[in-house]
Formats: structure tokens, sequence, C-alpha cells
């Protein structure tokens, strides 16, 4: 059997980007839900050196990407769609949090964690304390997006991509790269595209 994280690698191989992890939690049914809501900075505040273009092209792309599979745009929406991004590099696998931090206290940015716009302790509970960070993947630059019933404070699902930021220096990708990375972090989305937006294979 193929690893997992082998198994991403492989099916990601053609793109310049790299599917982290995508898991879904408490069994939930994200077909359920028939709107949505992106994390606003007046609902908390931009990762350090992320810019308001680059907020709004990532806001963007996973819009296009919501409305693509059904979803319709409410800002009184339950499900919260939330944005975190990792500004440290730190390559060594270590606890997602050093000793004498509570779990998930964040949002954490030295570069174990991402920074989360809305701080992911709100919803984000000790019991799930299956979090390390991947050894050469959790670098700077990899974007991370929670989608949370914000209401009752539930995590639904979470993946992160790497890397937003062109290779070997600082600068976020432009709107169509961030775009590509966006599709790459719903590539394992459990709710699929419409049947308009599927791409006919040949």
């Amino acid at each position: 059997m193929i690893p997992t994280l082998l198994l991403v690698l492989l099916t990601t191989a053609c793109s310049p980007f790299t599917l982290v992890n995508s898991e879904t939690y408490n069994d939930a049914d994200l077909a359920d839900y028939k709107t949505f809501h992106i994390v606003t900075p007046a609902e908390g505040q931009l990762p350090p050196g992320m810019q308001m273009v680059t907020y709004y092209n990532i806001a963007a792309a996973i819009r296009e990407q919501m409305i693509m599979r059904g979803y319709t745009e409410e800002p009184n929406s339950p499900l919260l769609v939330n944005i975190g991004l990792t500004v440290h590099r730190e390559i060594e696998t270590e606890p997602a949090l050093p000793p004498g931090y509570m779990p998930y206290a964040g949002p954490y940015y030295r570069g174990f964690y991402p920074y989360f716009m809305y701080p992911r302790a709100m919803y984000w509970q000790n019991y799930y304390a299956n979090a390390r960070v991947i050894t050469g993947i959790y670098k700077e630059g990899v974007l991370t997006m929670d989608m949370v019933n914000i209401v009752d404070k539930i995590p639904l699902f979470s993946a992160s991509v790497a890397t937003i930021l062109e290779n070997g220096n600082t600068q976020f990708r432009d709107l169509s790269g961030i775009a590509e990375a966006v599709q790459t972090l719903f590539s394992k989305y459990p709710v699929p595209l419409l049947p308009q937006y599927r791409q006919v294979k040949k």
C-alpha cells in the first residue's frame, strides 16, 4: 500500500503545489451546508507578511471553488472558511506547540503552525491532538483552510497546500498562481464540482 503522503506527492507531481493534508472532522457532511462565508480582516487580522491584495486573491479563489460546488456566499452563514498561513521557516518535525503551551492556543506562527485570521483556539479543541509538523513540508508559505460550523464551534474540514510563495523568495504568487494553489487545496474536498464545471477527459 502506498503511504498517504507519497500518494499525495505523486498525484500532484505535475503541479508546483503540494497538498499537505486534507481531512474531514466530526463525520461532517459538507453537502448539507448550502451557504458559506469567508473570514474577513474585521473578524481577526491578516497573518504577518500578508497584504490585503493577497487576502483578496486567496478569498476570490476560495469563493470560486465554493460556488462551483453549489454553495452561495452569505455573510451570516454558519459555515466559516478560515484562512491560515505559516510565516516562518522551520523544517524539523516537532510537536505543533512547544512544552508549556496549551495545545492549539493559537494563532501560533513560529513556523510550527499556521497563523489563522480567525483564532483557531475559538473552535479547535485539545482532543484534535493528531497534528504534527511534517518534515520538509510545513515551511514558510503553506496556506491552510479550515471549514467550521462557527455557530456551534465545530471543525468540519481542513486542508493545507505548499506553497503560495514564489520559489526562492518571500513574494506571494500572483492571482493565477494563488488560484492554482487553491484548486490543489480543494482537490480532495468531499463535495464535488457541479457537472458544468467538471473537465471532460479525452
